[in-house]
């Protein structure tokens, strides 16, 4: 097995930006996932890596080796695209054993046997393995497709988005048995998605990216509790974060006043929050704070005010639109049992543990809350 060392790789496509300046490290027998929107630049790095694609600047080293030079056959790494990429007069059994029967890596009949029934076994398509690709579901070719990798023990598996084509069962289904597999396999992976819950769920860590560019490297917890900037903040969870303008009015070491969404709102803080506010450079902030921390109808002193501009029941949960007393919007995620009334007038709150700040300025994150007694 191996670690994958990436260093300032650039790649542009005539004017438009693939990737610039990605570093990342990978671990040995790490699971990575690399989460983005379209066209951030996720699968030209897998390209990168598998020498796909060659580098404007930058380099790749797979182990203790640099591969830049390298032929991708000569990596010693296995790719799984998003389009499946089988033959199609193929059966299932030679999809599966034709890496293992190329110029580069043939291997006795014997074994390829071994190796392919064991995959099969592993991915529960034994029974599939003399029927033609055309006869198979989506997952069944997807199936195949991440079994044509495996059977490779491969030094580095790059996967790219394998479980986009299938419908939204399917995949939760694939998604626990890949985290399954991966204990199995222990092989240094980098798996690329646009599901940010696919993304926290299979990740050691989670690499987000933008417009080319890498914006944080985390565990799923930093990632989403501790978002670097706005930007990486607003690209997890669905409904999206809710984020606020905040006008510091007073503050003490043990507590502080804002005005914030038409309305005058005190929370306890920290000594930690306290030394972070210290560092902006005037008097307003940027809240945060997610749809599920949002309580509705609590009375209180802590309590907001608003509107209800939408309801949308979603089963076990519904997404609930307010308008605020400053018209600002947030979204709150209730209980699927609840019902609320468009134009009614409500009452809710946002608890101090769940906030995040962020400088207004720079959209780079300050500190989260934690959670503390006497919130008011």
């Amino acid at each position: 097995m191996a670690s994958i060392h990436l260093s300032g790789l650039t790649k542009f496509y005539g004017k438009r930006r693939g990737v610039e300046d990605v570093s990342l490290q990978v671990g040995d027998q790490e699971f990575l996932t690399v989460f983005g929107p379209a066209g951030a630049g996720k699968t030209t790095t897998l390209n990168l890596i598998a020498g796909i694609v060659t580098p404007d600047r930058g380099s790749i080293r797979i182990g203790e080796k640099t591969v830049d030079p390298l032929e991708p056959a000569d990596r010693n790494v296995a790719m799984v695209f998003e389009s499946y990429a089988l033959y199609p007069q193929f059966t299932v059994y030679q999809n599966m054993a034709f890496p293992l029967r190329s110029p580069k890596h043939c291997l006795p009949a014997a074994e390829v046997e071994q190796r392919v029934r064991h995959f099969a076994t592993m991915l529960k398509i034994d029974h599939l393995l003399e029927r033609q690709i055309q006869a198979l579901s989506n997952g069944q070719r997807q199936r195949t497709a991440l079994g044509r990798a495996l059977v490779r023990r491969p030094d580095v598996f790059l996967m790219d988005e394998p479980l986009s084509h299938l419908d939204a069962k399917l995949r939760h289904s694939m998604r626990a048995e890949l985290k399954e597999m991966r204990g199995q396999l222990g092989t240094t992976t980098i798996y690329v998605t646009h599901d940010y819950l696919e993304a926290m769920s299979l990740g050691d860590r989670v690499a987000v990216i933008n417009q080319g560019r890498i914006l944080q490297v985390g565990t799923p917890e930093e990632v989403y509790f501790q978002p670097t900037t706005v930007e990486v903040a607003k690209l997890f969870g669905d409904p999206e974060i809710n984020l606020i303008e905040a006008k510091i009015r007073s503050r003490q070491s043990t507590s502080v006043r804002v005005q914030a969404l038409g309305e005058d709102w005190s929370f306890p803080i920290t000594p930690e929050i306290g030394s972070a506010l210290d560092k902006l450079t005037g008097e307003n902030v940027q809240l945060g704070f997610r749809p599920a921390d949002v309580t509705v109808g609590v009375n209180g002193n802590s309590s907001l005010h608003g509107v209800v501009y939408s309801f949308e029941p979603l089963g076990t949960k519904s997404v609930l639109t307010i308008d605020s007393v400053a018209g600002q919007r947030v979204r709150a995620l209730v209980d699927g049992h609840r019902t609320f009334q468009v134009d009614r007038r409500i009452e809710f709150s946002v608890p101090s543990a769940s906030l995040i700040f962020f400088d207004p300025e720079s959209t780079r994150y300050l500190i989260r809350s934690t959670r503390t007694e006497g919130e008011d």
